[in-house]
């Protein structure tokens, strides 16, 4: 099985791309026939600019351009997807949601015209969702945050192409000095990516 972890930081001494890399030594532990590719957007030089060729691909008028296809290609390698990210004004970097704004295009996530019915291409993708806050969990249930935060994410972006949302956590209060609970969390995720996986092709099909 093969997993990619994507992370949007862009400094690579982050907690962040630490979790990051954590997740995927718990691939690694879990088989080791199980194998695992980090994106690291930011080093990369990802472009998220929704341009007017992003608009094209939208309106089915041209291809994709070759960087997006290469992302593309990589999801469609993987079997599960991890995304890894800080929480900036509480959602994703816009570095992340530009990625998904140009990759995630309509006629290879989802297919949809004026005349057709949505129809939802990446039902068979799993996506794990690990988010990093600065605040504590008080602050998010007082607020509603992390419910707005599954609503807009979760749902709004993974469930409208099919994709099943199968991990979605939120690692708080990641200034403090001990940092080793988060960075053990992030070895589980990544030890169970699969075994959960493989729960929810199991609940789909009961």
């Amino acid at each position: 099985m093969h997993a990619l972890i994507v992370v949007a930081h862009p400094n690579p001494k982050s907690l962040s791309h630490s979790v990051a890399a954590h997740v995927a030594e718990g691939v690694s532990l879990s088989d080791p026939g199980n194998s695992f590719e980090i994106a690291d957007l930011a080093a990369e030089a990802f472009d998220p600019r929704f341009t007017p060729a992003d608009i094209a691909v939208h309106l089915r008028e041209a291809p994709p351009s070759a960087d997006v296809a290469a992302e593309q290609a990589r999801i469609d390698r993987a079997d599960a997807l991890v995304l890894v990210y800080p929480v900036y004004w509480w959602s994703m970097p816009g570095l992340l949601k530009g990625w998904i704004d140009r990759v995630f295009a309509n006629g290879w996530a989802y297919d949809e015209g004026p005349d057709a019915k949505l129809v939802k291409k990446l039902r068979h993708l799993r996506v794990h969702l690990v988010a990093i806050g600065g605040a504590n969990v008080r602050t998010y249930a007082r607020h509603g945050y992390f419910g707005a935060m599954k609503t807009q994410i979760d749902h709004g972006i993974f469930d409208y192409c099919g994709a099943r949302v199968v991990t979605s956590e939120l690692l708080l209060e990641s200034e403090t000095p001990n940092l080793n609970a988060h960075l053990d969390a992030a070895r589980a995720i990544g030890r169970n990516l699969f075994t959960a996986s493989k729960r929810c092709e199991t609940a789909d099909a009961a």
